[in-house]
């Protein structure tokens, strides 16, 4: 299973999305709502919902 790049919860396989760069850097996304935020310039470990900011602060 693929981590998602905004929130880093998984992405079960068959879903979500897959975003490419013009450099080749991919970024895999479990939802649109996560693709948006990243797109926003958010960091996900600072936003309370993700997992990555339950990781941050040792609640994982």
């Amino acid at each position: 299973m693929v981590k998602c790049s905004f929130c880093a919860g998984t992405v079960p396989e068959g879903r979500g999305k897959m975003f490419v760069k013009a450099d080749g850097k991919i970024f895999h996304f479990c939802n649109s709502k996560c693709q948006k935020n990243w797109r926003m310039g958010r960091a996900g470990k600072k936003v309370r919902w993700t997992v990555a900011h339950a990781k941050e602060k040792g609640n994982a």
